[in-house]
């Protein structure tokens, strides 16, 4: 589309056939460097008139010549005019292509070379709009798999659980707007919600003052653990994103706010805001992931801080730490069986990741507090779990580079561990059962043939923990992919 559009400037500015018009932006560069090797060649051969026409007493310190020699000067007189004339023919086409190309560039908005990168917190999909020049970005992601349980209860399913469409649009230099638009499921089903929804993800404005120091405004996704802010199916394991970052850290988990980001030292980022607060009334003994309030009509009467930092020492490539942590009151000015609530919420998270040779390791551990889980427990009638915690680590290895070392396909086997539980201590007089606590052993391959696309196939095994009940244990096949 941008070729065709910079082709069809040239058809009318130059005297081009169809079969000379260039398709690609190399040829295009290429000829304009052909036309300026050409322009430089015609004045290095006029320069020499040129200097005669400006000296003349060079000509009279000459013996006189015969009519032969005004012929000869007659003649070069000629040869310069016409060589300027070709000069200027040239800087026109030359100019007129340069400017075709600067279209292509700037007016379709789409970079020659893209390279699929995380920038400012988000997924190298959710990047895109970053490194365009100016205007229109799209870009998304999609994942679909079959899941058949292995012992227990439950329906063999095949579920393409969501298509994502990023649009960004980049204003100037200095004002970006990103946006995320999820398909769930396949459809919106007759609008309940787990047969699919459409939802916004996630829509800000950056506004980049400093490296050290940008404003991001919108709804926004929360900066706590791995999955939250990068959950593209390529950059994580398995088929299911780790339950420590579902239940315990509640992804997807957005809300609105405004905050600060930036990198204060080379290596060394952090992320700000100051959000909406959860709402109590939508807590459980699963957790508090029902609590989110995702931009729609979200209550504000209380307001929530969270905050993110993250280290990846320059002189250690593929090592990264850091940690997160979120508070603020959820009780949102409702009344709890007659009471009014702070139910002042926590949440803590640390977290490392390491990349060398073809190995994969990370490593997550999260703990949350609720304040007034004793009352809130009685109002709703089941236990909210006063604290809750989990963690979870993986390994995995990429093969293929042991006997293919120059290929970019990616074949790794990977081990996750995790130990969660909602209801890690309860309130007095309410039982510790009735939440998630369990151990989940998983074990899997992510297989690449191309750095966007990814197939997975994993095994899942649920064991409850403290007398909890275990879930069925599950088989799951699925792909994934980024545009």
């Amino acid at each position: 589309m941008g070729v065709g559009l910079a082709a069809l400037t040239l058809a009318v500015s130059l005297p081009l056939g169809a079969t000379e018009m260039p398709q690609t932006m190399e040829e295009m560069w290429r000829i304009i460097q052909q036309q300026q090797q050409e322009i430089e060649a015609l004045k290095a051969k006029s320069q020499p008139l040129e200097t005669e026409k400006a000296h003349p007493e060079i000509s009279k310190e000459v013996p006189e010549k015969t009519k032969e020699a005004t012929k000869t000067t007659t003649s070069t007189s000629e040869e310069n005019a016409e060589t300027k004339a070709q000069v200027k023919e040239l800087e026109h086409k030359t100019g007129v292509l340069a400017e075709a190309v600067e279209s292509l560039r700037t007016a379709m908005h789409i970079p020659e070379e893209f390279e699929y990168k995380s920038m400012y917190g988000l997924g190298p999909a959710a990047s895109k709009v970053y490194q365009v020049g100016k205007g229109l970005s799209i870009g998304g992601y999609g994942e679909g798999r079959y899941q058949t349980f292995v012992n227990g209860d439950g329906d063999d399913n095949a579920d393409f659980a969501r298509l994502v469409l990023y649009t960004g649009y980049k204003f100037t230099d200095r004002i970006i707007f990103n946006s995320e638009i999820e398909f769930e499921h396949g459809t919106t089903g007759e609008g309940a919600e787990e047969k699919g929804e459409v939802s916004v993800e996630f829509a800000a404005l950056d506004f980049f003052l400093d490296p050290r120091v940008n404003i991001r405004a919108g709804l926004v996704l929360m900066p706590m653990g791995f999955i939250n802010l990068i959950h593209e199916p390529p950059f994580f394991f398995g088929n299911n994103r780790p339950e420590v970052e579902r239940r315990i850290i509640p992804s997807t988990w957005r809300e609105i706010g405004v905050g600060l980001f930036g990198e204060l030292l080379p290596g060394l980022t952090y992320t700000m805001y100051g959000v909406n607060g959860l709402n109590a009334e939508e807590f459980s003994s699963r957790g508090i992931r029902d609590g989110r309030q995702s931009g729609s009509k979200a209550l504000a009467e209380d307001l929530a801080f969270v905050g993110r930092m993250d280290y990846a020492p320059p002189g250690m490539p593929g090592l990264s730490f850091g940690g997160s942590a979120y508070a603020g009151n959820s009780g949102q000015d409702q009344s709890y069986g007659g009471q009014d609530l702070d139910v002042f919420t926590q949440l803590y998270e640390g977290h490392l990741q390491w990349q060398y040779r073809g190995w994969w390791l990370r490593a997550l551990g999260a703990w949350g507090h609720i304040g007034d889980a004793e009352a809130l427990s009685a109002a709703k009638g089941e236990t909210i779990g006063e604290s809750n915690f989990g963690w979870y680590t993986e390994l995995a290895y990429n093969l293929l580079p042991l006997v293919w070392p120059e290929t970019i396909q990616y074949l790794a086997p990977f081990f996750r561990f995790e130990q969660l539980n909602t209801i890690a201590s309860a309130p007095a007089g309410f039982s510790d059962k009735g939440g998630i606590n369990q151990d989940i052993y998983q074990v899997g391959i992510n297989y690449k043939p191309i750095p966007n696309v990814v197939i997975k196939a994993d095994y899942r095994n649920f064991v409850g923990r403290d007398g909890n009940p275990s879930a069925a244990d599950e088989f799951n096949l699925g792909l994934g992919f980024i545009f």
